[in-house]
């Protein structure tokens, strides 16, 4: 019955003593000729006593001790062995720090050892617990582990970037189960990501300037809130500026496109600086109207003439007549001046008086309202005369949040959004210039 050497912590100024084995233990087997006895992996799972037993060897025993493990137990040891080795650079470190070895009497020392803290590591070994050095009477933290907390922090912003870019979160969680060999719930990934709220939260309370022209639309989402699959929507607001680059000046997600929620959001950009704008291109809805009026009473309006396309053809009697009156909406539009579109619009009327008067109707009281373009300089029209600029940074949106199907809440909903716009508006800005406004101030066309 061999005798096996205990340790006490390294604060304890007793010497080490002999103590028998337990009756019944497994034999440790000894490693190098003349050295302490320590347990490999399958034979004991004292892992407390094993540290403190390696405790006082130098590295060059540390390191012949993790080869010996290595040569004896392959591929299986390579957890055991990583830890050791950790462990040891901890403990060297921490006496560094403190500029004395175990029981050490100097003057130069700056504090004393206090133990060790369980910590467990995820790796592709497996995980790891470590013994992680603890001091007394100075600051200290293993740089092993600082440079972890980067490589984590890294991750997790890997993370983000992935769900904002339209990664669904079990995807996001499969890769990197695959690469590092540790699962990541959907839950963990979406906390990985709302880290960007402040970031974000900046992006859309930053400062804004003079934007002669604003466009304004909306679209939607399902999110889940108290047990409910809920339709909610994004109110987006895309603005012209003098340098004729577009930006997307705000953001918000709310349940429905009522008044109040329209006017808050149109209200909060010119509390952050919105002026300047002339006119506004949107669509027909109701709350949006009105909050329009509320809050830009004296701002010139543009309906966005696309829409005026598709609510004309719920008026059509007949099925193989909206080509026809799809034509007839665009001669219209595309009359010279504001003048020849009101003559194109009484003689299309008149042509539809007597087959489909409520279409006639519809059109003279509706169509008026996508002439407002006709005041602006003609190389103007084409960009402003329908709201398409902003469909196309809904199509993206959902295109990117159709991996996602749902959201959990409104929060995780407006963080993708608003990062998705972020990337959009950026580039925008640093593009080629969308109109010339050199002459946007110039007088009406006739």
């Amino acid at each position: 019955m061999c005798p096996l050497r205990e340790w006490r912590s390294e604060g304890e100024r007793s010497e080490p003593k002999r103590s028998r084995p337990r009756k019944g233990a497994c034999r440790a087997e000894k490693l190098v000729e003349g050295r302490p006895y320590w347990s490999p992996v399958g034979v004991s799972t004292n892992t407390t006593n094993n540290e403190k037993r390696m405790a006082h060897q130098d590295n060059s025993e540390v390191l012949n001790s993790v080869l010996q493990l290595l040569n004896e137990h392959g591929s299986n040891s390579l957890a055991e062995g990583l830890r050791i080795l950790i462990n040891e650079a901890m403990r060297v470190e921490r006496n560094h720090v403190l500029q004395a070895q175990p029981y050490e009497r100097t003057e130069e020392r700056t504090g004393h050892a206090n133990g060790f803290k369980p910590k467990t590591l995820n790796s592709r070994v497996g995980p790891i617990t470590l013994s992680v050095p603890q001091a007394r009477g100075t600051q200290f933290y293993p740089s092993a582990l600082e440079k972890g907390a980067r490589s984590e922090q890294a991750l997790k912003l890997a993370l983000a970037e992935m769900y904002v870019q339209g990664v669904s979160t079990r995807k996001v969680s499969a890769i990197v189960e695959q690469l590092c060999g540790v699962s990541v719930s959907s839950t963990q990934v979406s906390q990985c990501a709302a880290q960007l709220d402040t970031e974000l939260h900046a992006w859309r309370t930053r400062p804004l300037g003079a934007f002669p022209y604003l466009i304004l639309d909306a679209r939607y989402e399902k999110v889940r809130q108290h047990g409910q699959l809920l339709d909610c929507a994004v109110l987006i607001a895309l603005g012209i500026g003098l340098d004729g680059q577009r930006s997307v000046l705000g953001v918000s997600v709310t349940l429905g496109e009522a008044e109040p929620h329209w006017r808050q959001f149109l209200q909060s950009l010119l509390q952050r600086g919105l002026q300047g704008v002339c006119f506004i291109v949107s669509d027909d809805h109701h709350g949006l109207k009105s909050a329009r009026k509320a809050v830009f009473p004296a701002v010139l309006w543009q309906r966005c003439q696309f829409h005026l396309q598709q609510n004309a053809q719920a008026y059509v009697p007949k099925l193989d007549q909206r080509a026809e009156v799809a034509e007839a909406i665009r001669s219209i539009f595309t009359s010279s001046g504001r003048a020849a579109a009101e003559q194109r619009l009484k003689e299309v009327v008149a042509g539809y008086a007597s087959t489909s008067p409520k279409l006639a109707t519809w059109m003279e009281e509706n169509l008026p309202e996508g002439f407002a373009v006709f005041s602006l300089p003609t190389a103007h029209h084409k960009r402003l005369r329908t709201s398409n600029a902003i469909e196309r940074v809904n199509q993206e949106l959902k295109r990117r949040t159709r991996v996602a199907s749902l959201f959990p809440n409104e929060a995780s909903l407006l963080r993708l959004v608003t990062a998705l716009l972020t990337e959009h508006s950026e580039e925008w800005e640093t593009g080629k210039i969308y109109l010339n406004m050199e002459n946007h101030a110039a007088q009406p066309t006739t």
